[in-house]
């Protein structure tokens, strides 16, 4: 018997609200396109469900308020502030034991700050860089790293923060670039060694047992690309900066054995990304995890890499869709 059609809401935050809030333009990288939005709603609709645009945790929370309920929530929210701004919606959704899509409030706390992953992931067994966390500017002198060094920070994504300069071979580069970070971001800043080799991105649907790998892509930059590193400005103008081709099955076989034990360890769920890179030998190791991922269907890394292997756009949703719905046991309709 197929499954009913569900009145999904969908939760996201729009750069262009915040951008006529006066925030900056990384200030708001994670945020969504209007078009991204179409696309989820118009997928939703051509897989038989009812899409209601609810917005932010504010659009959200006055929604709850009203005594709006749904089926289940598409959640892409990034939110704003915090170690736990991927997490506001889902654990509101808990609360108010409404289904949603992938990772719960642990697992996008967790996986947010590259730190506290790196140690999960250590316990696990997992291959990860050695590291350490710069959280005022006195700590660069008792780092005890080799050079060369990258720095980023410790709780961002869409590569905020990262530039060619996040690649450091001297203790004066070292220090200028987490002090840059410190005040831009005002976070603690997370100091690894540069890996100088390949940079691979593995796309998984599903959860625990059902969780596969659909693909794995190279990130390749081009000439005309910042260097050392899948930067910032690298990942906005990724259409003429930066290629993506399928990997090499024997790279990707070793990648998806890494990503997916990554993946089933943290437990994260439905869909998303674990990024890798190599040192100079070839050895892998991950960077991060993604369990709550961009789906912009032309401009972010997990609906190309399914473009790229033959999934389309709509079926991609309906994995995540499907393998939400199976592991809550949805299988209900609104009551009026």
């Amino acid at each position: 018997m197929a499954n009913p059609a569900m009145k999904v809401g969908l939760t996201y935050d729009l750069r262009a609200d915040y951008l006529a809030a006066g925030y900056g333009e990384e200030e708001t990288a994670e945020f969504d396109r209007p078009d991204t939005i179409d696309a989820l709603a118009e997928a939703l609709s051509q897989l038989g469900h009812q899409p209601d645009r609810i917005g932010n945790i504010r659009s959200l929370t006055a929604r709850l308020a009203k005594g709006d309920r749904w089926d289940m929530v598409f959640n892409i929210a990034e939110g704003l502030r915090g170690y736990g701004r991927e997490a506001q919606v889902p654990a509101l959704l808990d609360a108010f034991d409404i289904p949603y899509t992938f990772s719960d409030p642990l697992v996008l706390a967790l996986s947010l700050h590259k730190g506290l992953t790196k140690r999960v992931l250590r316990d696990l067994g997992v291959s990860t860089t050695d590291f350490r966390l710069v959280e005022r500017e006195a700590d660069v002198a008792r780092l005890d790293l080799p050079f060369p060094l990258f720095v980023k920070p410790v709780a961002e994504g869409t590569a905020k923060g990262i530039t060619p300069q996040s690649r450091v071979t001297s203790q004066s580069e070292l220090e200028r670039e987490c002090r840059r970070i410190l005040r831009a971001c005002r976070q603690p800043v997370l100091v690894e060694p540069f890996l100088g080799g390949r940079e691979f991105t593995v796309g998984i649907t599903g959860t625990g047992d059902d969780a596969a790998a659909i693909g794995t892509i190279e990130v390749i930059l081009n000439k005309n690309a910042e260097a050392n590193a899948y930067t910032y400005v690298n990942k906005e103008q990724c259409e003429e900066r930066v290629e993506y081709p399928l990997a090499d099955t024997a790279s990707a076989k070793l990648a998806e054995e890494l990503a997916l034990t990554t993946w089933k360890g943290l437990d994260c769920r439905d869909g998303g990304r674990v990024d890798l890179r190599a040192d100079e030998n070839g050895r892998l190791f991950v960077m991060e995890v993604n369990p709550l991922p961009g789906l912009h269907p032309q401009h972010s890394d997990l609906p190309i890499l399914a473009t790229a292997v033959g999934i389309p756009y709509v079926e991609l949703i309906g994995r995540i869709v499907a393998s939400a719905r199976k592991r809550q046991g949805t299988s209900a309709t609104c009551k009026s």
